[in-house]
């Protein structure tokens, strides 16, 4: 049966009875049933006509039943009474004990719906289901916090990021507007350098919200072959460089979206040529498979990273220890890209620096072996 929930005309729903008020009533309805059915057995043992009862042939005679009646049910509507009152009251105090915990969860409920997440319940006592549920909602609400703040951080990098390439074209076109004999060349390139800069940003900015939402398909892929096709990409760069790339790796079936996981090993690759040795560099990719996962990994010559450096490369427009703007730095978003499209396809993402310097990076996705689709 399906329950209706009755709202009145303005749309809210109407307020019923407590659940402290619903279990102090349950409570001594319970406690009333138990004193009826006691009482009855009571009763029907006292108006046993054989005299095998209570009251009977070893005390004396059995009265006769109009005297019980009279005695004994003034006697158990007192007993009743006293029942109903101890019930109310102690129903009544013990479920507001109970539910205490209960009115704590909802206040902090209620603050965060307000826009607080920094409060946290806190519950102390032994392990229960309201400590449970006060746990989880603390962690909620840690989760919560974290993810807000990383969302304004973002979006005061972004406006930063977006603003930057619209204040260079202005300046261009005022400087233009005041010199007119001024090369209309060199500064139809310098717009279409920023242009092109501000259209990656873009470019970027859809593709990482595309893979925090996850709207793709998945479908086994040779992840080798990505690792591949990716390093012929990015040859020229390495070249210009003078870095030197090795690809290794046997057939790596992993399960999730071709583009996607393609832009994921670019952008490795791409971080790995640029922040490298200036000369003589190496990049290695490799590719391994597992009985339930494959491996993904990128190591990379370059200087000494310190743990704090290294904590902070996967959060956006961190472009190594600065935030340079030269040609090959990239918008600051490629490792945030990585970890957003490792995620999506429920892989991890791990950073660790190589002890002679550099960073050796691990992506371990799903393998398409362990999870076969269908059909």
């Amino acid at each position: 049966m399906i329950a209706e929930v009755r709202v009145d005309r303005t749309g809210t729903r109407r307020r019923g009875l407590s659940v402290r008020l619903r279990f102090t009533l349950s409570y001594a309805g319970f406690l009333m049933l138990a004193g009826v059915v006691l009482l009855g057995i009571v009763w029907f043992m006292l108006r046993n006509p054989s005299g095998d009862s209570l009251v009977g042939h070893d005390i004396g005679p059995v009265p006769g039943r109009f005297l019980i009646a009279r005695k004994y049910f003034p006697a158990a509507g007192a007993l009743l009474l006293l029942l109903l009152v101890f019930g109310l009251a102690g129903g009544w105090l013990l479920s507001g004990r109970m539910l205490a915990p209960l009115a704590r969860i909802t206040g902090a409920a209620r603050m965060a719906a307000a826009g607080s997440l920094s409060h946290r319940i806190a519950l102390a006592g032994r392990e229960d289901e309201f400590r449970e549920c006060a746990d989880a909602f603390d962690t909620m609400l840690a989760r919560l916090e974290a993810h807000v703040a990383e969302q304004q951080r973002f979006a005061a990098n972004a406006s930063h990021e977006l603003r930057t390439p619209l204040a260079i074209t202005r300046t261009l076109l005022d400087v233009a507007r005041n010199d007119p004999t001024r090369d209309g060349g060199e500064l139809d390139d310098r717009l279409r350098a920023v242009n092109t800069r501000a259209i990656e940003l873009t470019e970027a900015l859809l593709l990482l919200s595309r893979a925090d939402q996850r709207a793709f398909a998945r479908t086994p892929v040779d992840l080798s072959l990505i690792a591949e096709e990716a390093a012929e990409t990015l040859l020229p760069l390495a070249e210009k460089r003078g870095i030197t790339m090795h690809t290794s790796g046997r057939i790596t079936p992993a399960l999730g979206s071709p583009a996607l996981l393609l832009q994921l090993t670019t952008n490795l690759l791409h971080n790995a040529i640029v922040h490298n040795i200036p000369e003589h560099g190496t990049v290695h990719i490799h590719t391994t498979t597992g009985p339930q996962a494959v491996t993904l990994t990128v190591e990379n010559t370059g200087d000494a990273l310190t743990p704090d450096l290294l904590a902070t490369l996967t959060e956006p427009f961190r472009r190594g220890t600065d935030r340079i703007h030269t040609d090959q730095a990239g918008v600051g978003l490629g490792l945030a890209i990585v970890k957003s499209i490792a995620n999506a396809h429920d892989g991890s993402l791990t950073l660790t620096p190589r002890p002679e310097g550099g960073l050796r990076v691990t992506v371990r996705l799903p393998s398409a072996a362990a999870h076969p689709g269908p059909g």
